[in-house]
């Protein structure tokens, strides 16, 4: 069942959400290389609790870090770690924050030093990809009317949709109904009504579609020909004056 949220729970998660935008705006000034993803972990975790917000992802299923950190090929639930960034590399930087009972979520990919021109385009077209799939996400249109906006972009340009990992509703909970697939006809799906609040994180290849789950550690999900992987999400919320992002400054 999908519960829709009140204005003043849009607020909270718009708080929520803001907190994440300040740590993205942060990161994105710490990105080099030399810089561990594990450093980015520790001042992703330290600057939420400053704000009085919880690292959601802690505990989810096991998980054990404030971030998800997804390095080139690995699509996401990357593990943070020692692993020094390198000039070339991409990363996704993945967070949720939990303010007041509710959830904000978003992802931000970001080139490390200097990257290819292959891996710059692939970060502009999954941006786009995104932003073509919010301008969709007004009341009346259905979900899958933003899931194929992002395939026919993406697919246009000569990229793949991941399949496997998709959208979701957020409030209360992390995970809520409804799922957004970033693929798929238009038309079908949930009609979209004011106060329905999401996700929408596109996570786009250059290769193939594919996916592997790493067998050891249960999470790390990676390009199945090893391509390179990028992925950007915002929360939004769907309101009578069209959507809203919640997790900008």
């Amino acid at each position: 069942m999908i519960e829709l949220k009140s204005p003043s729970e849009i607020q909270v998660i718009r708080e929520a959400g803001r907190i994440i935008a300040e740590i993205h705006r942060e990161i994105a000034k710490m990105i080099r290389p030399g810089i561990t993803t594990m450093e980015i972990n520790d001042f992703a975790d330290s600057y939420m609790r400053s704000k009085n917000a919880v690292p959601a992802q802690i505990g989810y299923h096991g998980y054990q870090y404030a971030t998800c950190a997804s390095v080139n090929d690995v699509v996401c639930h990357g593990f943070p770690s020692n692993y020094v960034l390198q000039d070339g590399d991409i990363v996704t930087i993945d967070m949720v924050a939990l303010l007041d009972g509710l959830h904000a979520d978003s992802a931000w990919s970001y080139a490390v030093g200097n990257v290819s021109d292959d891996a710059r385009k692939l970060l502009d077209v999954t941006q786009e990809c995104l932003f073509k799939g919010i301008d969709k996400a007004v009341v009346g249109n259905r979900i899958g009317d933003i899931s194929n906006s992002i395939q026919l972009y993406a697919e246009s340009l000569g990229y793949s949709v991941v399949r496997e990992y998709i959208g979701h509703g957020i409030g209360r909970k992390m995970h809520e109904e409804p799922q957004v697939p970033h693929y798929g006809p238009a038309g079908r799906g949930q009609r979209l009504r004011e106060g329905m609040v999401f996700t929408i994180e596109p996570m786009i290849n250059i290769g193939k579609h594919g996916v592997t789950l790493d067998e050891k550690d249960g999470w790390t999900v990676r390009t199945a020909d090893g391509s390179l992987t990028t992925q950007y999400e915002h929360t939004i919320a769907i309101t009578a004056d069209g959507p809203q992002i919640l997790t900008v400054l």
